[in-house]
């Protein structure tokens, strides 16, 4: 498959260096040639030159390119590239954007008809996980499939917990209400089998169904955290923004930012939300408290130094709040944050690059998560009449080592899978692997797929 990417920004050359570890076709295009330097280790043709020069994009083979990805930090650039490579022959394009406007559902056919298969706009993406994690204050990291009629649930264990050191086989049984999809311990990652043990300190992914989550809550013990309320955002960005304007009804947000003039313009952007924009520096000890911090149930650190929101979520925690989460765009510090235990760890590239990849993806990839902490991908496919999946129980089909089915939905409904469920056509299937696995999975899901 061939890929052209301009822009080699965070979100570029994360999704490059992705594409070069499964040897894909991918073209790297920027007017910096010390950017592009830095690519040089990695299995990536560079190109410097205008993104939107039709000499250019002719000669790195957009005509032929099966996906064209503008990610410059200029909106316009990425619009303006993504217009031309269709005018090419690209087959799909996808533009990163700063306009939310952009994303309202009845402008995507006039962006189609201009040439724009996609639109991402990384602060949304973050905002929702940022969301999605304050509404459980015990979970570092949740996803809702189908408006949740499957939930995943990333949960940090403790001694509390009453499933550690036992076998999975015997907690995951076919009539019990989750499975555990995916484990991190120390530097590791572990797609489990039955006789892999749950043990203190480990990440653990849960696949469970909405009406299970207070039972999930129980056997990780931890019944005794408090639901957020209150909310201090640090850093008055974009991505603080949107948090902001999607945060529940029920939570009262706070936001501390240093630059007078960004609180003005916050204000306004704000004006209609439960929030109060603070003029102050969000590592100053003296500040927090005046604001309440020990009756504050989440901290959320989104300046644009990695940095500092770690420092301040580690502040945060010592002043007893149990939910804090840092914006970590140095993927370098990511290790580092965890091995802190800060909480939630957000990262706008990978996000970014997850929703580009499943565009990849030849089977029908309704959704693609890449599980940042354990190394792991998620994907949900849709089975296709006739393709392997359906045709075996889950237990004969043969799966990769490393690669588990987690859940499916059904005419709506959410189900867990065990061996011997039957997979039909239609059917959304939640699919967790090993990165650099999903190429090697979408072929059971895909119609009379050639073995």
């Amino acid at each position: 498959m061939k890929i052209v990417i301009v822009g080699a920004g965070a979100v570029g050359t994360h999704l490059s260096k992705l594409l070069s570890r499964e040897h894909q076709d991918c073209i790297l295009i920027d007017d910096d040639e010390e950017r592009l330097a830095k690519m040089s280790e990695y299995d990536v043709m560079t190109y410097c030159a205008s993104p939107t020069s039709i000499r250019a994009l002719k000669e790195a083979g957009v005509p032929n390119a099966d996906l064209f990805v503008g990610v410059t930090p200029e909106e316009s650039t990425n619009i303006n590239a993504c217009i031309l490579a269709h005018a090419l022959g690209a087959k799909k394009t996808v533009a990163r954007i700063d306009n939310y406007e952009y994303l309202a559902p009845s402008l995507q056919p006039f962006f189609k008809n201009l040439g724009l298969d996609s639109l991402i706009y990384p602060e949304v993406l973050a905002a929702i996980d940022i969301n999605n994690g304050l509404k459980l204050s015990w979970v570092r990291q949740r996803w809702d499939v189908h408006d949740g009629a499957l939930t995943m649930l990333g949960i940090k264990l403790r001694e509390q917990a009453e499933i550690l050191n036992q076998p999975l086989k015997d907690l995951c049984g076919p009539d019990d209400p989750y499975h555990i999809v995916a484990i991190k311990r120390g530097g590791d990652t572990i797609i489990p089998s039955g006789m892999d043990e749950l043990r203190v300190g480990d990440l653990a992914y849960f696949m469970t169904t909405k009406e299970y989550i207070p039972y999930i809550r129980k056997i990780v013990g931890k019944e005794h955290y408090t639901d957020v309320k209150n909310v201090i955002m640090m850093g008055g960005g974009k991505t603080t923004v949107r948090a902001a304007l999607t945060t529940p009804d029920y939570m009262h947000v706070k936001i501390i930012e240093k630059d007078a003039k960004r609180c003005e313009k916050l204000n306004e952007l704000l004006e209609n939300q439960d929030t109060m924009v603070i003029h102050g520096d969000g590592r100053d000890l003296g500040l927090l408290e005046e604001e309440g911090i020990r009756n504050t149930q989440a901290f959320v650190a989104l300046t644009e130094n990695a940095e500092t929101n770690i420092l301040a979520c580690l502040t945060a925690k010592k002043m007893g709040v149990r939910k804090t989460v840092a914006m970590v765009e140095n993927l370098d510090y990511v290790s580092m944050a965890e091995s802190l235990d800060i909480g939630t760890i957000i990262n706008k590239k990978t996000i970014a690059a997850s929703h580009i990849y499943q565009m990849l993806l030849d089977a029908d990839v309704n959704n693609l998560r890449s599980l940042m902490m354990v190394d792991s991908e998620v994907a949900e496919f849709t089975a296709a009449e006739d393709s392997k999946v359906t045709k075996k129980p889950v237990k004969d089909l043969g799966l990769p080592f490393g690669v588990t089915i987690g859940g499916l939905v059904r005419n709506g409904h959410g189900m867990l899978v065990n061996g011997n469920s039957q997979i039909e056509a239609g059917d959304s299937v939640m699919v967790f692997c090993h990165e650099q696995k999903l190429n090697n999975i979408e072929k059971y899901f895909k119609k009379n797929a050639i073995w």
